[in-house]
């Protein structure tokens, strides 16, 4: 059994397990936010570990290419996901704001209107 064949069979496993918490955590949880963090964030890592697992056994860099470019994207497209679905249930008025400890929004609205009565 040779080092690659070690480290592939830790990080297809663990990476299988970071997906698998982070699907349970998007059936569990309360909230859409916290649905949205178990979807991005266990997702992306598990993915990641998964990747990495799968290069190691793929021989080649010319083989394993295609995995650092869905490893890029997957690294682009959550969070920007996530951020563009949280922005919108925000603006609906589906998140519960009592649950928002640190709310940079209000702060935001509060600077936008004062410029406007400035001007």
């Amino acid at each position: 059994m040779s080092a690659a064949d070690v480290i592939t069979a830790i990080l297809l496993p663990t990476g299988a397990l970071f997906s698998a918490l982070g699907a349970l955590g998007a059936l569990r949880f309360p909230d859409l936010l916290s649905r949205l963090h178990a979807a991005t964030k266990p997702q992306t890592i598990g993915l990641l570990l998964i990747l990495t697992g799968v290069a190691f056994q793929a021989g080649s860099f010319a083989s394993a290419a295609p995995l650092i470019l869905v490893a890029f994207f997957q690294l682009l497209t959550a969070p920007v996901t996530a951020q563009t679905v949280g922005g919108a249930a925000w603006r609906a008025g589906v998140i519960d704001r009592g649950v928002i400890t640190v709310d940079d929004s209000r702060r935001e609205e509060s600077r936008r209107e004062e410029s406007r009565r400035e001007d």
